[in-house]
């Protein structure tokens, strides 16, 4: 990884604006004495409550931990959650400015309930059907507002209802007409839509069902991968592997890196870290086996950590610091 001092200092100079579906994370902890007698399930002693950005919101929060500056394009609803939402972006600096208030549908929330250090549920509000063409309207021109200050585009797909086919056309027509590359965190619904980007990130998972088959039958990933980058004509494709580290591939390149040996604790919020670095990278025309290199260590160190927590710069530059030493 050359000129590593380079990178991360002109990350600081750098602005990525994230399109795609933001929420709240919640967490209600607590501990379990005895089983309810209504009903054959635990009760819960609730002894603290918690929320978190979650979604596009958190890629916002890993992009601004590695020193750039983050846009978060995203839809909340008129209710008490999207006020908190975006109070949340308020607490940690980011700008509200990309938001867009739907009237007709609720703020996304995953409420976790851990008691004994054990996660007995997850409560979903949520509305999955794509957003109106009004609530359309009104986030493309905010996009089209944003582009020219920014260095790269994020489009962070859950499948909550932003990013419609329609939408993801015209924003990427938008960017490859200001030359803004785009990189991808797809989902299921919308896969195959995100045409002419410039770096699209499934996991073998993803890639399986994409292509209706079972994970196990995806021994040849590098095939897959390359078939991917064909169908999607995209620059590049890097497919996170779990244990079996990640491979990127583009139309003359192939690289496989090993997963770090780490001691892993919670592998939420790892792709959101994967997918930040990546786009920083991208947005600097880095070379691919740097950008595979430092979004794989990325998403290993995340792994370490207990929750959805964002990347540590100082910690990233040490670690990819002493690899290139070895």
């Amino acid at each position: 990884m050359s000129n590593l001092k380079t990178i991360f200092n002109q990350w600081n100079s750098t602005t990525a604006l994230i399109v795609g579906d933001s929420m709240i994370d919640a967490y209600f902890y607590g501990s379990s004495t005895r089983n309810s007698p209504e009903a054959p399930v635990p009760i819960i002693n609730l002894e603290k409550k918690e929320q978190r950005l979650g979604g596009a919101a958190n890629v916002a929060l890993n992009i601004k931990a590695l020193g750039a500056k983050p846009i978060l394009c995203s839809i909340v609803g008129p209710d008490n959650n999207g006020v908190q939402l975006q109070s949340l972006l308020e607490k940690e600096s980011l700008s509200t400015k990309g938001i867009v208030v739907d009237e007709s549908r609720c703020t996304t929330v995953k409420t976790r309930v851990i008691g004994n250090n054990q996660h007995y549920l997850r409560i979903d509000e949520e509305e999955t059907g794509l957003i109106n063409q009004n609530i359309k309207n009104q986030l493309f021109a905010t996009i089209g507002s944003l582009i020219q200050t920014a260095d790269v585009l994020i489009f962070q797909d859950y499948n909550k209802g932003v990013l419609s086919p329609n939408l993801i056309k015209i924003v990427t027509q938008l960017c490859n007409d200001s030359n803004v590359p785009i990189v991808v965190d797809p989902k299921h619904d919308q896969f195959f839509d995100y045409q002419n980007c410039t770096l699209f990130k499934p996991n073998r998972k993803e890639i399986a069902e994409a292509y209706q088959m079972q994970e196990d039958e995806i021994s040849d990933i590098e095939t897959w991968a390359k078939r991917l980058r064909s169908d999607l004509n995209a620059k590049n494709v890097m497919t996170t592997l779990s244990e079996d580290g990640l491979l990127i591939v583009n139309e003359q390149e192939y690289h496989h890196l090993p997963a770090h040996h780490r001691n892993i604790l919670d592998v939420s919020g790892a792709g959101d870290s994967v997918l930040s670095v990546a786009a920083l990278c991208v947005a600097l025309d880095l070379p691919n086996p740097t950008i595979a290199g430092l979004a794989n260590l990325a998403g290993g160190l995340v792994c370490e950590k207990i929750g959805v927590v964002p990347i540590d710069k100082a910690q990233l530059f040490d670690e990819a610091a002493k690899l290139e030493k070895v």
